[in-house]
């Protein structure tokens, strides 16, 4: 059923290999996750790989156009997702709703800024085909029913649930229904009404992650709370992540470490935009460096190593880097190998200074100048 509803971006490996060059990371041959193949799958959200969603909410501040430009430049970055916001004003406020904070001289209420910024059926339409060609995912939170009929409308691919929405019943109910995944914010919610959430949707849906977050923009680093990732994977048994309002990279790089499956920041052209969101925002650049890394730590994660193994295909370097005993004075034959004839010195071009211990005491079956390394056969 799920895969009627879905036509998801598939997880593939590319070839890379991660070097270091000048400072810079440089991505090339090594396996790393591609985040932009048009190919179908059946999961969102994959063991050791990290769905990132570039959240633009309402930063187009009611521009068409501006809306176009973000989609170009999360692409661009190479974010998985970009979300909106849907938001119709007579479906889900009134004018008693209070500004969070009063940023808005153009708007009297926060009812009169829904009103603004809301788009068309067809411009979101348009909104959707432009991710669509782009290769990302078109997302956007729905603030009442009567948006989520017109996303479902769009075939969106998931379903976020912004935290002020987590007890909506109706609404988890309708989209619990279409069998997408759910992604629920949990920022003003402790763990029974999450819980409640999950316990309602999950005998429909087949994916539900759970986003730690926390309604402070900016989030400091105390208030982010890495620790309820672990507390959420084993409460709920779900895919978890962080909603980050941080508007820095650090949270999502740490929770990406801990092995997180998804990862939602807000962005913004620049620290100098208009808008409620803007503190609490990544820059585009900032977007790229965390795409990046996401990428580094992901291929870290997914290829454990084998410390032995390691050892013995370093053999070649071990000879050039490492010590071999080495004559520091003329060395009579009979005469025994101790400190005050012995050093170490590269490359390990005769008995290894590893075999010190065993070598010492041992005499010396000829004469051996200084400078000579100490082979198996000057050993009496």
């Amino acid at each position: 059923m799920l895969k009627k509803y879905l036509r998801l971006q598939r997880t593939i490996f590319h070839a890379a290999k991660v070097r270091c060059c000048g400072g810079q990371v440089q991505i090339g041959e090594c396996l790393l996750l591609a985040r932009r193949e048009s190919v179908i799958s059946d999961r969102l959200f994959k063991e050791g790989r990290c769905f990132l969603i570039a959240e633009v909410a309402q930063a187009h501040d009611g521009s068409l156009g501006s809306a176009h430009a973000y989609i170009e430049a999360v692409a661009k970055a190479g974010a998985d997702a970009v979300k909106f916001q849907t938001h119709f004003a007579d479906a889900e406020s009134s004018p008693l709703e209070p500004f969070r904070v009063k940023f808005s001289p153009q708007d009297a209420t926060r009812y009169d800024y829904w009103k603004r910024l809301e788009f068309t059926d067809e411009q979101w339409r348009e909104l959707a085909r432009h991710c669509n060609a782009k290769g990302i995912i078109f997302l956007s939170s729905a603030f009442s029913l009567k948006a989520v009929e017109l996303l479902e409308r769009l075939d969106m691919r998931a379903w976020k649930v912004a935290s002020g929405e987590i007890v909506n019943a109706p609404m988890l109910d309708r989209m619990a229904s279409t069998g997408k995944p759910i992604i629920l914010s949990s920022g003003m919610s402790g763990l029974d009404e999450i819980g409640s959430a999950i316990e309602r949707v999950r005998p429909k849906v087949a994916e539900v992650a759970v986003l730690q977050c926390t309604t402070a923009y900016p989030c400091p680093p105390e208030k982010v709370g890495l620790n309820l990732l672990q507390v959420f994977r084993e409460e709920f048994g779900c895919a978890v992540g962080l909603s980050d309002h941080s508007g820095t990279i650090y949270p999502g790089l740490a929770g990406a470490t801990l092995g997180m499956e998804v990862l939602e920041v807000h962005v913004t052209f620049s620290r100098r935009m208009y808008g409620p969101d803007v503190p609490a925002s990544l820059t585009f650049d900032e977007l790229g460096t965390l795409v990046q890394g996401l990428k580094f730590i992901e291929c870290m994660r997914t290829h454990p190593l084998e410390k032995d193994a390691i050892s013995k295909e370093m053999a070649p370097l071990r000879d050039i880097f490492m010590k071999g005993l080495v004559a520091t004075v003329n060395i009579a034959a009979g005469e025994a190998f101790d400190s005050s004839n012995l050093d170490a010195r590269k490359p390990l071009a005769g008995i290894s200074v590893a075999r010190y211990d065993e070598i010492k005491g041992r005499r010396a079956r000829r004469a051996i100048a200084a400078g000579e390394f100490i082979q198996e056969d000057d050993l009496a």
